[in-house]
């Protein structure tokens, strides 16, 4: 059993500590912080806010609001069939990471939305930060079809000097794909199991002086395959670090590559990590044809 408690958080003495918990976490300015009055204002209206704590101390916590689904060619629609949880953001101090934290406060998020009778929960994360990937696609189940070029605009912190390029996870918390991942805890299939399946990898990638991977500059074409997969830095902030110049051709590739596949109608449906002959880790999305 886990030493750390996760509850919802319901006084001003608390939202002001995930107030201040946002910029220990992602070092960001006070324009992006969510201040403690908006996080108990929402609260006191439905809104769904989950901490969790080592002792007294705040070490993580998951917000996310009610929002709708866009179903603008369905007028006949109730508002009740239109609603989902909009995530607004999750986090969980450095120190405290691959404890299983965050995965028990989207737990516990998913419970407060089956409570209510909600079947869908979004949000957005970056597409090549790979442990946000894996988390959301291979741990928790989430797809994605949807590509958003810069959505937040300028930001600080480590989200500092790119564009903000998001995908839009969706995360049906009723399906069978996802109680597959969170209640038997099914795990992803390996890059050869894949591509002995007839998957195709799309972007092989070549490597730099650093060791880190750099992208293909050749346009690239989704052929005529259900299954293809396409490979992602396995640390991208990392890559950051050494500077931007090849932050920012991952960045251009992949917003190329990924709308391309979102408009040949494929999602995003499973996550790998891999290490080749090298010990080198590698971290790959699968991408499924919808028509499949």
């Amino acid at each position: 059993m886990s030493r750390y408690e996760i509850k919802p958080l319901t006084t001003m003495a608390e939202m002001v500590a995930t107030e201040q918990l946002q910029r220990t976490i992602w070092d960001s300015s006070d324009l992006e912080v969510i201040p403690a009055h908006s996080f108990h204002a929402l609260v006191k209206n439905g809104a769904c806010l989950f901490g969790a704590f080592d002792g007294p101390r705040l070490i993580g916590f998951v917000f996310g609001v009610l929002g709708t689904i866009d179903s603008y060619d369905r007028i006949d629609q109730v508002a009740a069939a239109r609603l989902k949880i909009y995530s607004v953001v999750a986090g969980v101090l450095d120190e405290y990471k691959s404890q299983g934290i965050g995965y028990q406060l989207k737990l516990a998020q998913r419970a407060f939305a089956q409570r209510i009778g909600i079947r869908l929960i979004t949000w957005t994360y970056d597409p090549l930060e790979s442990l946000n990937a894996r988390f959301n696609i291979g741990k928790l189940g989430a797809i994605c079809h949807r590509y958003f070029r810069d959505f937040h605009g300028e930001m600080s912190g480590i989200n500092a000097g790119l564009p903000s390029d998001r995908f839009e996870a969706e995360w049906w918390i009723t399906s069978s794909r996802v109680e597959g991942r969170v209640v038997k805890q099914r795990g992803a299939l390996g890059l050869d199991a894949l591509l002995a399946g007839g998957a195709v990898l799309l972007n092989s990638c070549s490597r730099d002086s650093s060791g880190f991977p750099v992208p293909p500059t050749d346009r690239i074409v989704p052929p005529n395959s259900n299954l293809v997969i396409v490979e992602i830095p396995s640390d991208f902030q990392a890559i950051k670090r050494q500077g931007f110049q090849l932050a920012s051709q991952w960045r251009d590739h992949s917003r190329q590559l990924f709308e391309a596949l979102f408009q040949a109608n494929y999602m995003v449906t499973d996550f790998v990590f891999d290490k080749d002959a090298g010990g080198t880790q590698r971290s790959f999305y699968l991408l499924t044809h919808k028509d499949s």
